[in-house]
């Protein structure tokens, strides 16, 4: 993504930042499940979360 600190135009930051994203890669399929990572627990009382 390009620099815009020094832009102070809203509309103006906002056309790079886009030019900037469309120009990007794409960034592909994900690698694994969303939330593969986070902490799971086996059995919750009813009412709780289960994260």
């Amino acid at each position: 993504m390009a620099n815009t600190k020094s832009i102070t135009d809203t509309q103006e930051r906002k056309k790079v930042k886009r030019a900037a994203r469309k120009a990007a890669p794409a960034k592909g399929p994900r690698a694994g499940a969303r939330g593969e990572n986070k902490a799971k627990i086996k059995k919750a009382a009813l009412g709780k979360a289960k994260r």
